[in-house]
């Protein structure tokens, strides 16, 4: 029971990573706690996002390595032929899907939270709108509200979707067919991801990016290495510095393409489906956020470091916003983290987010992660507060683990302060990428200097090594400053 006269102790609307981590941890903390959900479970990372298309990203990885039969014939290894079933490769994804949200699902109703299906808003202050699947209309009450109803994918002006030849991530992550010539707007890691996917079971790919060079928002040493790995050496065809003007569904689908500059007309494209990736924007519009006076930047809900709601500036009480609908990083371990956070200091726990210690991965085949700033920040930073940038580079082809599996091509960059040797900032370009960043991740956190990080030992032979080196070179520069 709720220790208030409340319906709830606290009322989370969306039920993805964000939503969920949130009303689990309060649960844990004793809170009665409901939680809202209009679509499936687990929202978008689970059913949409991430668990899925690393599901086709796991599956086609296989393909492309077993089918690289140059790479093979250096370990004296010939495979036949390489078949495999479209079909099955989106079961494994969906099923994958189904076994996560139902172990979530049943993780929150363990601990005692009450799941209400239905559309969620705001009706004032610790009161909520619940609008459920058969048309019924109440309001609860709660002594705090958290917002976690995520985000969608963008689509821009002049682009028609239909959902078959031009449609999203949303669609593309069931692989219901595979066009042979499919074009992919943006490069982003949406965009890099699906690209590693399509081509990898024989598809056709043309990029298409507005901005002037391909993967605009990666690290520019890290983007060279990664385009000819990940596109150059591909079936793909990248433009950059043109705009899709239109894109009209059908068989084939025309794309309407002009310089991003002038608007001239530069060519028109047919091809046999559009996934469009570019970026996402919040689900905040039916949250019913006038009743509060909270005013959106963009549809994103501005929050403080404790992941309170502001208005004009000043944080609102008993109402919090976490996820991609308060438009930070718009990734799933960082709602995941924001929901504790707020729930942190529901109870009383004073907390903060450390945004700069956040990691992101791209799962392309080989690998792309980041964590902290990038070079450009780094330089700006060094200029305002008046203190040398350290730069040092690692690099793959150095490192035995990565030789034996004849992976080298890989990069590593660090970023960190020469006064005092605290790290700023990692991104890597190689074999498992992703996991390696993490430790950078921590020792960013901590605030620890390179200095002590170089004296720490890493096992032999491991891809780790490629970040120890990093560490000592970086060391070295500190001792010649």
């Amino acid at each position: 029971m709720s220790k208030t006269n409340f319906d709830f102790d606290l009322i989370v609307i969306g039920a993805g990573y964000g939503g969920f981590d949130a009303a689990k941890h309060a649960a844990e903390h004793g809170l009665k706690v409901g939680i809202i959900e209009s679509r499936e479970m687990g929202g978008t990372c689970v059913n949409r996002g991430c668990v899925p298309s690393k599901a086709l990203l796991a599956a086609s990885g296989k393909v492309r390595e077993m089918a690289d039969v140059d790479h093979l014939a250096l370990f004296g290894i010939h495979s036949a032929p390489v078949r495999f079933e479209r079909q099955k490769i989106a079961a494994h994804a969906n099923n994958l899907v189904s076994n996560v949200r139902n172990g979530l699902t049943k993780t929150l109703e363990r601990a005692g939270v009450v799941i209400l299906r239905g559309q969620g808003r705001l009706e004032g202050s610790q009161k909520v709108g619940l609008r459920d699947d058969n048309g019924v209309d109440r309001v609860l009450t709660a002594k705090d509200v958290i917002l976690a109803t995520g985000s969608d994918p963008f689509v821009p002006p002049g682009i028609q979707i239909d959902g078959r030849t031009v449609f999203t991530s949303d669609e593309a992550v069931k692989l219901e067919w595979l066009p042979r010539w499919i074009a992919i707007i943006g490069s982003g890691y949406i965009g890099l991801e699906f690209a590693d996917v399509y081509t990898a079971l024989g598809c056709e790919v043309t990029m298409i990016e507005a901005l002037e060079r391909v993967m605009p928002t990666f690290d520019p040493d890290i983007t060279k290495i990664a385009s000819r790995n990940l596109i150059a050496s591909r079936d793909v065809d990248a433009k950059s510095g043109v705009l899709a003007s239109k894109i009209e569904p059908g068989c084939p689908v025309k794309i309407e393409l002009v310089d991003m500059k002038t608007r001239d007309f530069v060519e028109e494209l047919e091809v046999d489906a559009v996934l469009v990736a570019t970026g996402r924007v919040p689900r905040s519009k039916d949250l019913n956020l006038q009743s509060m006076a909270v005013e959106t930047n963009r549809g994103f809900i501005p929050i403080d470091e404790s992941m309170r709601v502001l208005v004009e500036g000043q944080p609102l009480p008993h109402l919090w916003a976490v996820g991609d609908v308060t438009g930070k990083l718009m990734l799933a371990h960082t709602a995941a983290a924001q929901g504790t956070v707020a729930v942190d200091n529901i109870v009383g726990n004073t907390r903060e987010i450390d945004y700069r210690s956040i990691p992101a991965a791209t799962f392309t085949h080989p690998e792309i992660s980041s964590v902290g700033l990038s070079e450009e920040e780094a330089t700006k930073l060094s200029n305002e507060d008046g203190f040398s940038l350290g730069v040092v580079r690692s690099y793959f082809k150095a490192n035995s683990k990565a030789l034996a599996e004849l992976e080298s091509d890989g990069l590593m960059k660090l970023l960190f302060r020469k006064d005092t040797g605290e790290i700023l900032g990692a991104h890597i370009f190689g074999l498992h990428a992703a996991d390696l960043i993490q430790e950078v991740a921590n020792s960013l956190s901590r605030r620890q200097s390179v200095s002590d990080l170089s004296k720490e030992i890493h096992t032999h032979p491991t891809l780790s090594e490629v970040v120890e080196v990093a560490y000592k070179q970086a060391a070295q520069q500190l001792k010649k400053s």
